[in-house]
């Protein structure tokens, strides 16, 4: 990309903005955890930042893998991405590429998760892609943190009316912004577990989602912070709760008609899906152990990822390497309408580039070696013992992130998805965490044997 390429579309973009009381623009990325970077400039500059104007240290940031010594990455902004910040309206946010030596950074998210929908393209296909975003809103106060309601006390306080009116004036606020950004939001709720919330918005191609659910993170905590509170997107903030998923709803359009490949009247199998989709449900059973490593990368993630560990009665996350009808209890759900598939194991610190990126190759890779996932899971997946599930010869999610990280390790999908800097800088960081995770004595160890003896 050139500034003479794109001068005519920076002009529109420029007066658009202007217009609107825009006076910077941040040329932004992600890292390896999916947080947003960012340079702000005048929108003067806006034509020299579409060049790559601004430049980055990846050495300075966590899985931009590069040396001190190295060429500085250049971010070169998707004009389409182009936003208003809605709390902040003399700025706009700009989702960018980085480049370097003149050609792609391999090891950037989007970049990454680019190369994949280019792969789908070959094949005639485009990968569609709805997350639910869940998140706990609460508040520091003398005594801790607590719920911003008080009335939000309830063993089971799903769907609860009362809380949610009690946190509406920062729902409204993040919802009107979210429609006035045109995302298409169709209902929130009050979810399992006290403080927590959920907001669904239209589906789109996987880069919109991608790059909306990035900025969903940093424009919750900014609405939400306006009012006092603070928004979290931690897996498990609390172990007697529910924890954050970030469902994945997935399907694959014709690149040509956007015809919705998954979408059938004829499915013997009595989950509403094509054919084409069960390949890929097959693609993404197959590599599931090594993309938890991806789409459920915390240490804390593997705490959401249990059967018991709720007041309300149920984690409500998967645990097995299974798919089914509208079953919740399966890793991989096709909801009651048919026509996607929903991944229940993504949680909402996922950097979604890449959590995208290795489902949609892996069901890709269904697609292409013509897999079959075998019947579906009507049953409640929760009710059967270890050796059972053995016996039917259903494999287990990995119980920690370094069992998962070793996982991705060994999946030579991984490899190939992220490229080689990307897979390494990834297994390091994740590794060391886990190391450091094991290394810490905690408070329920000190309490349970500083005495004991």
């Amino acid at each position: 990309m050139t500034i003479v390429e794109t001068a005519t579309t920076v002009d529109s973009v420029r007066t658009r903005l202007q217009e609107a009381g825009v006076k910077y623009a941040m040329a932004s990325f992600v890292d390896l955890h999916g947080s947003i970077k960012t340079k702000f400039v005048p929108l003067s500059h806006l034509e020299r930042m579409a060049g790559g104007s601004e430049l980055f240290t990846g050495a300075a940031l966590d899985g931009l893998p590069q040396d001190i010594s190295d060429e500085e990455l250049s971010a070169r902004p998707d004009l389409d991405s182009a936003v208003q910040l809605p709390w902040r309206k003399d700025v706009a946010f700009f989702a960018s590429d980085l480049y370097t030596k003149g050609e792609p950074f391999e090891a950037a998210s989007r970049n990454i998760l680019k190369r994949q929908l280019d792969a789908a393209a070959e094949m005639g296909f485009t990968f569609n892609l709805g997350i639910e975003t869940e998140f706990f809103v609460l508040k520091d106060t003398p005594e801790g943190v607590t719920e911003v309601s008080d009335r939000d006390d309830l063993a089971k306080p799903c769907y609860t009316a009362t809380a949610a009116l009690d946190n509406l004036d920062w729902l409204t606020e993040l919802v009107e912004a979210m429609t006035e950004m045109g995302w298409g939001v169709y209902s929130f709720d009050h979810e399992d577990a006290p403080g927590q919330f959920e907001i669904d918005f239209n589906y789109s191609d996987a880069l919109t989602m991608a790059d909306r659910a990035v900025f969903f993170r940093l424009m919750a905590n900014e609405i939400v912070r306006k009012h006092g509170y603070f928004a979290t997107f931690m897996p498990k903030p609390f172990a007697d709760r529910s924890g954050s998923g970030a469902h994945f709803n997935m399907s694959l359009a014709d690149i040509e008609t956007g015809e919705n490949l998954f979408e059938t009247d004829d499915d013997p199998r009595g989950c509403g899906i094509s054919e084409l989709g069960y390949k890929f449900i097959a693609g993404v059973l197959k590599h599931a152990p090594a993309l938890s490593a991806v789409i459920a990368p915390t240490v804390n993630s593997y705490k959401r990822l249990v059967r018991q560990g709720s007041m309300s009665g149920s984690t409500w996350a998967p645990v097995f390497v299974s798919y089914g009808n509208n079953n919740r209890t399966n890793m991989l759900r096709v909801p009651l309408q048919g026509g996607r598939v929903e991944c229940r194991a993504a949680d909402i610190s996922c950097n979604p580039y890449l959590g995208a990126a290795l489902i949609l190759a892996a069901g890709l890779e269904g697609i292409r070696e013509d897999l079959d996932p075998g019947a579906p899971h009507t049953e409640n997946m929760y009710d059967y013992t270890e050796a059972q599930v053995a016996q039917l010869g259903i494999g287990m999610l990995p119980r920690s992130l370094g069992e998962a990280v070793d996982e991705f390790a060994t999946d030579s999908l991984s490899r190939a998805v992220f490229g080689e800097a990307m897979y390494d800088a990834f297994i390091d960081y994740k590794r060391q965490e886990w190391n450091e995770y094991q290394a810490h004595v905690s408070d329920w160890e000190t309490a349970r044997y500083l005495k004991f003896f």
